[in-house]
């Protein structure tokens, strides 16, 4: 073939490869290669096509042949690199690009592949240097400014990602994409509302962008705005119906607004759609624990935990069976151990020998971890805890895992001497902090509840570790030291330690120290003296109920004539579940009343519509019943055999009452019996309530600081007597 033929050849070749017509112009840089082996040009775009049919392999290859034949061509290092980044060669590819840059510095092309490369790779500060350096050379490069923006955000530097992204928008006034961009980093630096209004330009021009249509969803759930959050999710789904995220994060508006049948509709979807993702079987199982389906919750969790093994996961499980009433305490002890076995015993490689200063007396460091320093039922105990701790003896660190801090996370904070927020931070980055800061004792607020930090606690950063609060119980863990408890709820002869992996360390009155942080509203008059009939009723948590507590609630219904009951509940059809079992039992499903989920205020106030609280079982009511006492209506408790179900019998004992405990149903009817039918001792009682708690231990916050404080001594000098760790 003539050198001029090939020349023609290969002119077409370009031809055909610039007008997409790839098979004609392989064909052209295959014949010229079968005469010319060597021919650089033809080898070059070859392994550029051969790159753009999704051939990595082949690309590699004959662009590695090219280099040996031009080892000073920038464009086929920097294509080289392209290849090799498609094949999974990242370290390779970074290797190339860095090759054709110091053959051509003012690349610009190679430093954007190069930030690309590096950005996927989690080289945040390099990525960032690589589009800074393409900026430089060309500063009208939209697509780097965009990539710049998304490496910044990815390092939390918001302000200067917010910067990136309005300069492509400078750069692309039309552009959707980087609307949404500006979006979501907005969102991320917490200006709401200006992320709102970008993702209503980036529909605006173009209604199809479905990516948009769920960060808005995201961003208007974050506002406070349900309605208008499910509207948008609604319309993602109707462009991407196979998003599995928008419909998860559409269950979990209409969740969170009390919509709990549609919720678990929605949820079920999710699953569809993504049968293998966890949190969707997880958060299913909460709408359905919320709706007093405890079973199919727990089949929830467990399908959870197939999708995805994890400690987190698990706890969905472990917490969820401290409600089931068929479940006693060894069980729940052996499906407690195998976490510990499963999940915790692997981190205990991480345990590091601790330095403290093992002097007794001296000043002790006390670590509280928890998710709910915030507008949460926990403050009403961290509170007056943290307010009365002797800051002569202790020195108060808090470890909070909040993202949105609010008016009581500044209060908690006040009350400490040291805050640190872990929001984001690994398990072992935590660790880390806290044995940097030496802690002596580390308290655990937070147990199998929603985001604990249990794998904290798995690594021991601190020599002596402890749970209290969340609910009365054992975490399981083996690196656990004590968990706090009562002489009520942990008899000292029942044994109750049996199945703990903790040692129990029983406070002198009580497991809680309670202040509802207002004394408002007022308790007001006893109901029934107005309307002429005893109203029982429980504000619990729904999944609290099940249908033994409904038969018997039945049993005090029918005891107590023309009495009515009102529950506490989402919406849903669970409701009509419940009025089925009292006409089963024989009571008439008007004498039934339902209150859903309010605000605190409106919480509380329904209480003066209540003259005597029903607990439940096997979980009794905790800060629930706290608030019932609060608003001078006595609850009347089942002793379960559950830690959990004796919390009542601590709160009625510690207030003086053991009129209100029953260790039997029929007890339990009897004693609702008895005080339904003396209006003048159940007028006194209301009036007497509050004054009775404020007196008690239950509210004496320097009493219980002192308590408390004390336990911590005694752990802190049986440490200081063990022999020095190895």
């Amino acid at each position: 073939m003539p050198q001029i033929t090939i020349q023609q050849n290969f002119e077409q070749a370009l031809q055909n490869h610039q007008q997409g017509r790839l098979t004609q112009a392989e064909t052209n840089y295959r014949q010229i290669l079968a005469r010319h082996p060597n021919h650089v040009e033809a080898l070059l775009y070859l392994g550029l096509l051969a790159g753009q049919t999704g051939r990595s392999k082949l690309a590699v290859d004959l662009l590695r042949r090219t280099i040996t034949l031009r080892p000073d061509s920038p464009q086929a290092h920097a294509n080289l690199g392209n290849a090799l980044r498609d094949d999974k060669q990242p370290d390779a590819a970074i290797t190339s690009y860095r090759q054709a840059i110091g053959l051509l510095p003012d690349f610009p092309e190679a430093y954007y592949n190069l930030g690309n490369v590096l950005l996927e790779n989690g080289r945040l500060v390099e990525a960032i240097a690589a589009y800074q350096q393409v900026i430089a050379i060309n500063p009208h490069h939209p697509a780097a400014h965009n990539n710049l923006g998304n490496a910044l955000q990815a390092t939390g530097q918001f302000d200067l990602a917010i910067a990136a992204y309005r300069q492509v928008i400078a750069l692309e006034p039309a552009s959707p994409e980087a609307l949404n961009n500006l979006g979501v980093v907005l969102k991320s630096a917490g200006q709401t509302d200006d992320a709102i209004a970008a993702y209503h330009q980036a529909i605006a021009l173009a209604p199809r962008l479905a990516n948009a249509h769920f960060n808005l969803g995201n961003a208007l759930h974050d506002k406070g705005l349900p309605d208008q959050a499910i509207i948008a999710y609604c319309k993602a789904i109707d462009l991407q119906p196979n998003s599995a995220k928008a419909r998860f994060n559409l269950a979990n508006t209409l969740f969170d607004k009390g919509n709990l049948d549609q919720a678990i509709a929605a949820y079920r979807q999710a699953i569809v759609v993504d049968p293998m993702m966890p949190q969707a079987h997880c958060n299913l199982g909460n709408a359905l624990a919320d709706a007093g389906q405890l079973d199919e919750a727990l089949a929830a969790y467990r399908q959870a935990i197939a999708c995805e093994p994890s400690g987190s996961m698990d706890s969905n499980w472990l917490y969820a069976l401290q409600f089931h009433p068929h479940c006693d305490a060894k069980t729940i002890a052996e499906e407690l151990h195998s976490w510990n076995r499963r999940f915790a015993e692997p981190l205990r490689c991480h345990i590091q020998a601790h330095t403290n200063d093992r002097t007794p007396g001296r000043r002790l460091r006390i670590g509280y971890v928890s998710p709910d320093f915030r507008d949460h039922c926990q403050s009403f105990f961290t509170l007056p805890l943290l307010a009365h701790h002797h800051r002569q003896s202790c020195k108060i660190f808090c470890y909070a895992d909040v993202p949105r801090p609010d008016e009581l996370t500044a209060r908690i904070r006040d009350c400490t001497d040291a805050w640190r927020n872990i929001t984001g931070l690994t398990d072992a980055r935590v660790a880390d902090i806290i044995r940097d800061d030496q802690i002596d004792i580390l308290v655990d607020l937070t147990m199998h509840m929603s985001n604990n930090r249990l794998g904290v606690f798995a690594r021991k950063p601190a020599p002596v570790q402890v749970t209290w609060l969340a609910y009365p119980g054992s975490t399981g863990l083996g690196t656990m030291d004590y968990r706090l408890s009562d002489p009520s709820l942990d008899p000292p002869d029942s044994g109750c330690g049996t199945h703990n992996s903790e040692a129990i360390v029983r406070l002198p009155e009580s497991f809680w120290c309670y202040d509802p942080l207002s004394a408002l509203p007022a308790v007001g008059p006893l109901p029934a003296l107005s309307v002429g009939y005893i109203t029982f009723g429980s504000l619990n948590n729904y999944r609290k109920v099940n249908r033994s507590v409904l038969e018997l609630w039945s049993r005090v219904l029918l005891a107590v004539k023309d009495s009515r009951l009102i529950l506490l509940s989402k919406q849903g059809a669970h409701r009509q579940h419940a009025l089925d079992v009292f006409e089963h039992c024989g009571v008439s499903s008007n004498r039934i009343d339902w209150f859903t989920p309010a605000p605190r205020a409106d919480y509380l106030t329904a209480y003066q519509k209540i003259d005597i609280g029903l607990d439940t079982f096997p979980y009794n009511g905790h800060t629930t019943s706290l608030d019932s006492f609060w608003m001078g209506v006595p609850v009347i408790t089942l002793v379960g055999q559950t830690v959990v179900g004796r919390g009542g019998l601590s709160q009625a004992m510690n207030l003086g009452l053991p009129e209100l405990i029953a260790h039997t149903p029929e007890q339990y009817v009897k004693r609702a019996l008895n005080l339904a039918s003396d209006i003048p001792l159940l007028a006194t009682i209301r009036k007497s309530l509050r004054p009775r708690m404020q007196t008690s231990p239950l509210m004496d916050a320097p009493r219980f600081a002192t308590n408390i404080e004390a336990a911590y001594r005694s752990m802190w000098h049986l440490w200081c007597l063990e022999k020095k760790e190895n």
